[in-house]
Parts: C-alpha cells; structure tokens; sequence
C-alpha cells in the first residue's frame, strides 16, 4: 500500500493481517519503486493524493510501463470525475474515507485474484511462445496458412510442395504446438497474435 498517512498505514496493515493478507507499506511512490517487491499475485491499495506523484498519476506511469498491478483507490477527498478516471484506467476500486473494512478486504481480494489469473495466463503464454520457436520455418508457414483456413491442397500450391508434405509438416506442428485440434490451434494462434505478423516465409 502507498499512503502517506503512517496512522492510517499502520491500521490498514493490521487490518489485512488480521484477514491473513501479507502487506508492504510505503509513505510514497517514490519509496515504493525505490523497493525490491516479492514475485507474487498482489494487489496495490493507492491514495490518491500524496506529495510528489498522486495516485492516479502513479497509475498512468505503471500503464504506460506495462506492469499495472490490480490497485485499489482510497482517499478522503474525492469525486466522481476523479472515481470515473481511476476505474475508466482498470482499477478495482475507489473507496472513500470513511469506508467499510469488509469493503477494502473484498476489494484487495478480487485484486489479488485477478493478479494471480494474470501471471498464470502469462505463464502459458511463455510456455507457448517457446513451442511456438521450436517449429521449422516451413511448419509455422503451414500453421499459418492452417489457421487463415486454407485446405491441404490449397497449402500445397501456396508454398510449391506436394499434399502429402504438407500432412506431414501439419501434424509435426500440431504436436509440437501441443493442439488437439483445429479450434484450438486457431485459440493459440490468437494468443500469439500471428495473425497480426506478416507471414515467414517457409
């Protein structure tokens, strides 16, 4: 949490440890880019007005960075424009002071979850990018071709090889790319977005 408020830092500390949530405090964004944070799924509880960068700044900053962690608006003086811009950039709540303990730990919560989802989905991601490398330049040609819904034969004529080769090179592919079947590779596919590359040559 970033808040620069050390009261405040202190009870909401107590508060997520007495919901079995482990939590860093820090009275500024500068203190806390300045720290060596755990790899874990996390959620940031952010005030909005603090000395130096304000919250809502701070958010456009990890956006800008693409590594916007899942964060949860306090403060003691907002409004609705205020409210509609934090939410508009992704955040999972605003909270005004004073508000609900029940309503920050449910905030936090739905933060941490979606932050775990996340990093699984990156996982995979990775996981499927790596696979993707081991193809042959000729097998992710026809994986291409494969997924812009070409026939065997059409692949063949594309790249100037007989049907068979083709067959042969698609189910290579398919095993190596770890896909059951079509819908699926046409699922990684997208994931991967090779759709939006210019095709390699084979």
């Amino acid at each position: 949490m970033i808040d620069d408020d050390m009261a405040f830092r202190d009870s909401l500390e107590r508060l997520l440890r007495s919901a079995g949530l482990y939590s860093l405090s820090f009275a500024s964004v500068a203190e806390f880019t300045e720290s060596e944070l755990p790899d874990v799924p996390t959620c940031l509880i952010l005030d909005v007005r603090m000395p130096g960068r304000s919250g809502l700044e701070f958010q456009r900053d990890l956006a800008a960075a693409g590594t916007s962690p899942p964060i949860v608006f306090i403060t003691g003086y907002g409004d609705i424009p205020m409210t509609v811009q934090a939410m508009k950039a992704g955040a999972i709540e605003f909270l005004t002071k004073p508000f609900r303990d029940q309503d920050l730990l449910d905030a936090v919560n739905v933060g941490i979850d979606r932050d775990r989802e996340r990093r699984v989905q990156g996982h995979c991601l990775t996981a499927l990018s790596a696979r993707f490398v081991e193809l042959t330049p000729r097998e992710r040609a026809i994986l291409i071709q494969v997924v812009q819904g070409r026939l065997n034969k059409q692949i063949a004529g594309a790249l100037g090889i007989t049907e068979t080769t083709v067959k042969v090179h698609r189910s290579n592919m398919m095993h190596k790319i770890g896909a059951q079947s079509l819908p699926e590779l046409c699922q990684f596919a997208d994931q991967l977005k090779l759709l939006q590359k210019k095709p390699e040559r084979a």
